[in-house]
């Protein structure tokens, strides 16, 4: 799978460009022995918010697409089976315009770990990335905590001495306020109708 892939599958409008990211399993040497590292149960723990590289509730979202990437001891009937579990389990919410399909790269070097670190040497893992709308919550709490510091002028004196207007500031937050309703406005569901800032989907 290449990069040109990703853009196909996971974007659908060029300012809808930030993917959610997961990896599983994360095991630590001490519970290796006691964890079941199959490619069912590893592909669930990859939609589960702990696995996650940020910090958001997917299930209060809306999916465009998701990728797949495996590594290791990992065969195409046992990734058919993972899929069809998460489907039946209907945890997976997509947006009513893109077909619900998976991307799925498959890589069957195992993955490697440090030589002597916290993390247990594993037959298999996956890595997922996702475009959901709900990475629109990461933006509202960075909103959020800018709004509060902003309106102290916190910290603003060192950017300012550095050559920085203070107009940046407040362009940046206009743009941070317009993705989030971009992410919103997707999650709507308005099939064939949805306009992203002027953009139209690539792949409707």
């Amino acid at each position: 799978m290449d990069i040109i892939e990703f853009l196909t599958n996971l974007i659908p409008y060029p300012r809808i460009h930030y993917p959610l990211v997961s990896y599983a399993p994360l095991v630590s040497v001490d519970y290796f022995f006691k964890e079941k590292l199959l490619t069912v149960p590893i592909t669930a723990a990859a939609f589960q918010q702990k696995t996650q590289m940020l910090d958001c509730e997917t299930r209060q979202g809306k999916y465009m697409g998701c990728c797949l990437l495996y590594r290791g001891d990992v065969t195409e009937a046992d990734v058919h089976q993972a899929i069809d579990n998460i489907r039946r389990k209907n945890i997976l919410h997509f947006v009513d315009w893109v077909p619900t399909g998976f991307k799925v790269g498959i890589t069957f070097r195992p993955p490697t770990v440090v030589p002597g670190g916290d993390l247990a040497k594993i037959k298999r893992s996956v890595c997922l990335l996702a475009n959901t709308t709900s990475v629109a919550e990461a933006w509202n709490r960075l909103s959020r905590k800018f709004d509060l510091m902003f309106a102290k002028k916190a910290f603003v004196h060192w950017f300012l001495n550095e050559g920085m207007d203070e107009k940046e500031f407040t362009e940046a937050r206009g743009f941070l306020g317009e993705l989030e309703n971009d992410y919103y406005e997707i999650g709507l569901d308005t099939v064939g109708k949805i306009v992203v800032n002027g953009d139209s989907p690539l792949d409707p």
